[in-house]
């Protein structure tokens, strides 16, 4: 019955494509086919009698409740004007260099991604505040749009992100699905603090290169990034610099320092970030009822999309595994030729193209739990294994013709800046993305080495 799983997922993607819902095509299609499956014998219907417990597990996964908590930090963080404080401040501190002002971009992308983890609002955020001006300033539309997308994405990766928080989620039960299969019967776990760990070398590499790479284009191309001549009325001064930079340091280091030092769950960690974002939001004169309404509104509304896929993609894969999708793709993998090496390749590829149509939500709840205990089975290590699904998913993010990102900037680009010149902006990021896969399959440890150092494993 694998071929039906093959289809069932086939027509997934089909249903995704013609513009239906996410959560409702995931669980829709696959209850149409577990109908028919009833109907001519091919399907136990025992099986859906688990979906109430499955349903009701994802209701009490304390993990998951870090989900809207991190959402309503990040909404808050964007109400409460610290991207514009934060790149004015920056671009009046680099912008008389070369290439100042990208660099600029790029921290306060790399700032944004550790306060919010919310891909689209930062890529649309950094659009408004800092497209305009970069081109005012005479940058190539190209090496605006390019950084702006580029940086946007960091939130993917570098922790506190949302999208770790879910795949540590799944990455837990795929480990332990995985040791099970094995014959280990006191399993391991894998922590979102793990991954969280894990993140932060590479996403601190991934922002060194992308520094590293503007300013070698601005040394080799300075027509293409030409310095900013600093006016009386922009001086920074000490004082304004920490204004800026100091609140959402102090926040970042209070979510992430206290799940890195274990002494708050992502959970907890979470709700401190939330109650520090709001009493930012309140310092800074930018709360009000009807704003925390708005806030409130937001929240609801992404975090209710979330864990309608998630349980969406709980009846999806409930049926995929009835009729022995599970097994037809561990078959799959273990026949490839290159052994785990082959495997990996072929898992990686597919996640970059279905990239391309889905978001990071449907893969990281449809997807991983598939191929994710085949290949723990395989000995691969957990934490290395999900920072480099989320690298990958963030650099599908950045490529033409699909990538997310860059329909999220072109919905907010002036008219001028044109489709094509946003697609040859990314290019560069996406080489440079493809080589931060490459050195941490090279160098495993980059990863590795401080979820060991903190957690001792």
């Amino acid at each position: 019955m694998e071929w039906i799983a093959l289809l069932l997922f086939l027509s997934v993607i089909a249903v995704l494509l013609a513009g239906f819902p996410v959560a409702f095509s995931l669980a829709g299609t696959a209850l149409l086919f577990a109908g028919a499956g009833i109907l001519t014998g091919t399907f136990n219907e025992a099986l859906l009698s688990g979906l109430p417990n499955r349903v009701f597990g994802i209701m009490n996964n304390e993990t998951l409740v870090a989900v809207p908590l991190f959402v309503f930090m990040g909404v808050t963080l964007e109400r409460a004007r610290i991207a514009e404080d934060l790149l004015e401040t920056l671009s009046a501190l680099f912008g008389t260099l070369r290439g100042g002002l990208g660099v600029s971009v790029t921290l306060v992308g790399m700032l944004l991604a550790a306060s919010t983890g919310i891909v689209g609002a930062t890529v649309v955020t950094m659009g408004l505040l800092s497209l305009p001006t970069m081109l005012k300033r005479g940058y190539s539309p190209e090496v605006a749009t390019g950084t702006i997308c580029a940086s946007g994405t960091l939130g993917q990766i570098i922790p506190p992100s949302i999208i770790l928080v879910m795949l540590g989620d799944v990455m837990t039960s795929a480990y332990q699905q995985a040791q099970l299969q094995m014959g280990n019967y006191s399993p391991k776990t894998v922590s979102v603090g793990d991954l969280f760990a894990g993140a932060l070398i590479p996403g601190i590499l991934l922002v060194f290169l992308y520094i590293a790479y503007l300013l070698l284009k601005a040394w080799l191309s300075p027509a293409s990034m030409p310095a900013h001549e600093r006016g009386p009325d922009e001086r920074v001064s000490l004082a304004k610099l920490l204004h800026a930079l100091f609140p959402p340091l102090l926040l970042i280091f209070a979510v992430l320092g206290s799940i890195l030092a274990g002494l708050a769950t992502p959970t907890e960690a979470a709700g401190v970030g939330g109650m520090g974002a709001l009493l930012l939001a309140l310092v800074r004169g930018q709360m009000n009822g009807e704003r925390l309404r708005e806030i409130m509104r937001s929240t609801l509304r992404i975090s209710s999309m979330v864990f309608m896929i998630l349980i969406g993609a709980s009846v999806f894969s409930l049926v995929f595994r009835g009729y022995g999708g599970d097994d037809g793709v561990h078959a799959i993998l273990e026949a490839l030729p290159g052994g785990v090496f082959g495997a990996v390749l072929a898992v990686m590829l597919v996640m970059f193209l279905l990239g391309f149509v889905l978001d990071f939500i449907e893969i990281t709840f449809v997807v991983v739990p598939i191929v994710g205990p085949v290949l723990l089975a395989m000995g691969l290590d957990p934490v290395w294994l999900g920072i480099m699904i989320a690298i990958n998913l963030q650099t599908s993010f950045l490529t033409p013709p699909f990538g997310f990102a860059l329909f999220y900037l072109r919905g907010v680009a002036p008219p001028e800046v044109t489709t094509g010149q946003i697609y040859r902006g990314v290019i560069p990021f996406v080489a440079i993305q493809l080589l931060a896969l490459l050195l941490l399959a090279v160098l495993p440890e980059l990863i590795t080495w401080l979820p060991g150092k903190i957690y001792g494993e």
